[in-house]
């Protein structure tokens, strides 16, 4: 069995406390359990830990209703790390996985990962067709001798902190409700790719990003945003669409750096979405473009000037 093999190739020194889920977006849903897993787990001696998927598990139940993710796993790891988490362990989820009865898997926790116990938000559940819900892993606790701890949710503004309403709040283009429920701006990492030219010819040279097909993204439109370069920040303008101007059909994401005139074609850069401008609109001219263009980096920097960098 693959998680088997993978989890067989761990050796913690310490028995653990575990949570367990996709954790996509790490927002402060998630970072609220996860502060309760490290403080319970140093009070217990115990090693903090998290399992969390490779593959979002609706990629193999569901593949018809694919999710597009928040953070992928890399920057998900990392952003889990900087919780204080002491292990981060990253099996992949498989049909076979899917089909182990929750007894079965938090067997393979104790055999592999030395779990003492697990931390769990109250929606969850595991194990084949979601048997193992919160009783269930009670009863499961008791006589399997770990420890179950439920963290109730957290609510901003009146509703639940979810991936889903992140992926809401980004369909809507209101950034504001997205770091309201991440507590940080929402990033996108890309490698710089050669685009169309048209920046150049514009006055406004953009570099155009190789973003995922999968990572969700806000609607389209023009955003002000931080751009950060060899771990420098900088002003800039990000438009996520089609070119309608240009007959674009396939979506884009071209970021323009203020005071920035090197070379980045083939650099990787993470952007910091702050706030949208406006929707994305097909202009009669380029003329009239390059002045909606030009408002644009002038309403842009005002607002990054005004709100500095979170």
């Amino acid at each position: 069995m693959r998680v088997e093999a993978e989890l067989a190739e761990l050796s913690p020194k310490k028995d653990m406390l575990l949570t367990i889920g996709v954790f996509d977006g790490v927002h402060l849903g998630h970072k609220y359990l996860i502060s309760q897993l490290t403080e319970q787990a140093r009070q217990q001696s115990l090693l903090s830990g998290v399992v969390t998927f490779r593959q979002h598990p609706q990629e193999i139940l569901s593949p018809q209703t694919k999710l597009p993710f928040l953070t992928d796993l890399t920057n998900r790891a990392n952003l889990l790390k900087n919780e204080g988490v002491e292990a981060i362990i990253t099996p992949s989820f498989t049909r076979e996985l899917a089909q182990l009865s929750a007894r079965q898997f938090l067997r393979l926790l104790q055999k592999y990962l030395r779990m003492r116990g697990i931390v769990i938000g109250p929606d969850f559940a595991l194990g084949r067709n979601r048997e193992g819900s919160t009783d269930t892993l009670r009863a499961l606790g008791q006589d399997m001798n770990f420890s179950v701890t439920v963290i109730p949710p957290i609510m901003v503004n009146g509703e639940v902190v979810s991936s889903t309403a992140i992926r809401k709040a980004l369909a809507d283009g209101d950034m504001k409700r997205v770091v309201n429920l991440i507590g940080r701006p929402f990033s996108v990492h890309g490698r710089v790719i050669i685009g169309s030219g048209r920046g150049i010819g514009l006055g406004f040279p953009t570099a155009n990003l190789d973003i995922d097909s999968e990572q969700a993204l806000p609607t389209e439109g023009v955003y002000a945003t931080w751009t950060y370069i060899d771990d420098k920040a900088y002003q800039s303008m990000t438009n996520i669409g089609k070119r309608p101007t240009f007959g674009g059909s396939e979506r884009t994401v071209e970021v323009y750096v203020l005071n920035y005139h090197s070379d980045l074609y083939e650099r990787e850069l993470k952007i910091d979405i702050i706030e949208r401008l406006r929707g994305e609109k097909k202009f009669d001219t380029v003329d009239e473009l390059k002045k909606q263009i030009t408002e644009d980096v002038e309403q842009g920097r005002a607002i990054l000037d005004s709100r500095g960098r979170n």
